[in-house]
C-alpha cells in the first residue's frame, strides 16, 4: 500500500472535515491556518489518496421515529474462505446492517443493526440463520443510551 505522507495541516484538514463535513472551504482554510486555495488543493490530494471517501450528514434517528440499534457479535459455522466470503455477501445485501467488521478474538465478525423494533431485529436474525450465511450463533447487545460517538482523534494517530 501506498501510504500518502501527511503533515500536521493535512491532519488538521481531515480532522475539521470527520467533525464538520459541511463547513465551508474558507473557513476551512481559516482553521488550518492557510489560504483557501492551498486548502483546497490539499483537500483534492486526500480525496484523491483516497483519505477522504465521502461526506455524510448525521441524522438523529430518534426524531424520524421509533428504531432500535443494536450490536450482534457472530460465529460461523466454518472457518473457511468460503464460509466467510459467503457471510460478507450475505450482509451486504442486508439493509439493516449499518457497519459489520471482521474482528480477532472469540467472535468473527461484529455487526451494526438499525431495525424498526426488536420484533424486526429479530426477524432479521431469523432470516439469517435460516439462511446460507453459515452463522454458528450470535450475541445481541441492544443499545439502550448512546454514550460517545465522534470520529477518531486523528492527531493521535500519527501520520
Amino acid at each position: 500500500m501506498n501510504r500518502t505522507r501527511l503533515d500536521d495541516r493535512d491532519i488538521a484538514i481531515l480532522a475539521t472535515l470527520a467533525r464538520e463535513g459541511r463547513i465551508a472551504k474558507t473557513a476551512l482554510a481559516a482553521r488550518v491556518n492557510l489560504s483557501p486555495t492551498p486548502c483546497w488543493e490539499r483537500m483534492k490530494r486526500l480525496e484523491r489518496a483516497g483519505l477522504i471517501r465521502g461526506y455524510r450528514a448525521e441524522i438523529d434517528l430518534a426524531l424520524l421515529g421509533p428504531h432500535v440499534q443494536v450490536f450482534v457479535t457472530v460465529e460461523l459455522d466454518s472457518h473457511r474462505a468460503e464460509s466467510f466470503q459467503t457471510f460478507e455477501r450475505v450482509v451486504a445485501r442486508m439493509a439493516e446492517v449499518t457497519g459489520c467488521w471482521a474482528i480477532g478474538g472469540g467472535y468473527d465478525y461484529l455487526m451494526q443493526v438499525v431495525a424498526r423494533d426488536v420484533a424486526a431485529f429479530q426477524e432479521l436474525m431469523d432470516g439469517m440463520l435460516e439462511s446460507r450465511a453459515g452463522v454458528r450463533r450470535y450475541f445481541s447487545y441492544i443499545v439502550t443510551k448512546p454514550v460517545k460517538d465522534l470520529p477518531p482523534a486523528l492527531g493521535l494517530l500519527g501520520s
